[in-house]
Parts: structure tokens; sequence; C-alpha cells
């Protein structure tokens, strides 16, 4: 059951009737100056690996960091990431690996990180968690705790993280209590110093400006991709400004 929703919930959110052009051809339409970021915590580790011209960064994630079908990756945020941190750093090689699986809450996410780490070797962990665990009604503190777990693990490995809280969606908003998970996660974020990306509020905005029609249940996925490709755009930004706070002057984005 838990699985169907969650996949529902990814179509729910992310599709809509809109033309199939080129989502690199409206990079305006990712803009949200509504939502900033809350603390605009430093990303060492990053900046260390730009410097050094070789970044990898590993997502870990559930089933709202996939699209369906055969080329549903390389039109996920996970790969519209990689286009975009290798269009800004020029001459870096900048490498994204994801570990996603739908269906999956913190606590376990935890548990696949830590073979990823060792293996990897990334510099930078994107951890998008929340909404399984408000799915399965998973105790807030224990949400919390996992969070606090995953990211001292990630940084004894030598990675700094950045945190993806759940997507909005209108048709869904009634059926899932978020708004306790969420403010968890920003708490933690705060505390541990790990910059937030705020894929609900930067969501929200664009249902409410119309940017997007998060309201309407298509099976075209042309407007889930042009979601999935401001989220990469907007993500990449965060990254290379959290990395600026602790590098340098000149070694990033130059």
């Amino acid at each position: 059951m838990i699985g169907r929703l969650a996949f529902s919930l990814a179509l729910l959110a992310l599709t809509g009737s809109a033309s199939a052009e080129n989502p690199a051809e409206h990079p305006a339409d990712c803009r949200t100056a509504e939502v900033q970021p809350e603390r605009n915590f430093a990303l060492p580790q990053t900046a260390r690996a730009i410097k050094a011209k070789q970044l990898t960064v590993m997502v870990v994630g559930a089933g709202s960091s996939l699209l369906p079908g055969a080329e549903g990756n390389k039109s996920a945020y996970p790969a519209r990431l990689q286009q975009a941190l290798q269009a800004k750093l020029k001459g870096v090689e900048v490498k994204v690996l994801t570990n996603v699986k739908a269906s999956r809450g913190a606590a376990e996410m935890v548990k696949a990180m830590v073979p990823e780490l060792s293996t990897n070797k990334p510099a930078l962990v994107v951890w998008q968690t929340g909404t399984v665990d408000a799915m399965q009604g998973i105790d807030p503190d224990q949400f919390s705790q996992a969070l606090d777990k995953g990211i001292n693990i990630a940084r004894s490995a030598g990675a700094d993280v950045v945190f993806i809280n759940p997507q909005y969606s209108p048709r869904t908003e009634s059926m899932i209590a978020l708004g306790t998970y969420a403010e968890n996660m920003r708490w933690v974020a705060l505390q541990q110093e790990v910059p937030l990306f705020d894929r609900f509020s930067i969501m929200k905005v664009w249902a409410d400006l119309g940017t997007f029609d998060l309201n309407s249940a298509t099976k075209k996925l042309d407007m889930a991709e042009r979601v999935h490709d401001c989220i990469g755009r907007l993500l990449a930004d965060l990254v290379i400004e959290s990395a600026k706070s602790r590098a340098p002057p000149g070694e990033v984005g130059r």
C-alpha cells in the first residue's frame, strides 16, 4: 500500500497539462524569489573538491527522486543537478551518483549510506527524505535521531550534507501530515548547520503563482520533467553558494 501511495504522490505532485517544450528553454520558470534559504551554511568539503577540480555528489532519496519510464533517470533531478553543476563549474569534473529507492524512510537510508560513502567517497551527500516517514507515522523524535545519525556518519566519512525536504502537492496535502516532519528537518538542519533545500515551499510558490499546475492529474511527464529540471538548477545554485562560504576567492564557480 505504501509503495503504491508513494508512486501516486510522485505523479500527482509532478505531473500536469503542459507543452512538451524543452525544459532547458525555461530557466525563468524556476526562479522563486519568495523562498530563500534560512541560513546559507558552508560546505567546506564541497569547496575543497571543487578546488581540486573533481566533485562527487551522492543523492540519497526515495520515490520523488525518480521519474518513471526507461528514460526517467536522464530527466530526474539528480541528472539535472549534474548537468547544472557541470555547466556552472567550468573545468571541474562533476559526478552525481544516486542511492534511490521508493518507500524508504530516513533510518533505512542511513543504513544504505554507510557502504556508499565507503565505496564512492563523495564530497557531498544530498539527502531527500521525510515523506515516507510521515506516511508511516514514524515517531518524530526517531526521525530526528536518524537525521542526526546520518549527518554524523557522512561527516565522519569526509562528506558535507544538504537536506531536501518533502515535496508539495495540493492534491495530497490532506492525505499526509508533513508539517511535523518538515519542522523537525528544519530544526536539525539549523542545529547541525546543514543547508536545507526547501522543496516544499518552492513547489507551493510554483502552485500559487501558476508556474506549474500541480492540481492537474494526467499521465503526461513533460511537466514532471520541467519540475525536476528546475529543482536540479536551484539545487545547483544552493550547492555552489554554500561552497563559496568557505572557499578562497575565485575558486568556486568562476
